[in-house]
């Protein structure tokens, strides 16, 4: 990696920030840039790869509070606060990937208004009920014809 010494305006540039940001971060200490003799703040090749992380964490859905734990290799709950954000993660990946099958469901479903599909209807009616819970693949039509094209998942 090219070795830098980069601006703050130049640092929030190459990442799509704005400069307050990159203030705000070090403020509450998950950045610490070094200093020029005028007191402005120049951002390292080490500097950037922590900003990398945290707009990485931050899309993951990471607070920074728990960034700020990742960032510290001394911090004593850093293995459970990881830990904990794998548990939310695999949740929200469990949600997404129910959206994605009642997407399918609705895609490949002969009824163009998916509340009226009688197996979805079904199925929601449990979920509504509380009697169920929403389940795995949907991208059966009913009376158990797939879509030309549709996943056999």
């Amino acid at each position: 990696m090219k070795s830098s010494a980069l601006s703050i305006g130049d640092a929030a540039t190459r990442f799509g920030l704005a400069t307050s940001v990159l203030r705000h971060w070090e403020d509450v200490g998950l950045l610490r840039p070094d200093r020029d003799a005028a007191g402005r703040r120049l951002f390292s090749d080490d500097d950037l790869v922590r900003i990398a992380v945290i707009l990485r964490s931050k899309a993951a859905g990471m607070g920074l509070d728990r960034i700020a734990v990742l960032l510290d290799e001394q911090a004593p709950s850093r293995h459970r606060v990881l830990e904990e954000h794998l548990d939310e993660l695999a949740r929200r990946m469990a949600e997404m990937e129910r959206s994605r099958e009642m997407t399918l469901h609705a895609l490949n479903c002969r009824a163009h208004d998916i509340t009226t599909c009688p197996r979805f209807r079904a199925i929601m009616g449990a979920v509504v009920d509380g009697t169920g819970t929403w389940p795995g693949p949907l991208s059966t039509e009913p009376g158990g014809q797939r879509r030309a094209g549709a996943s056999a998942r």
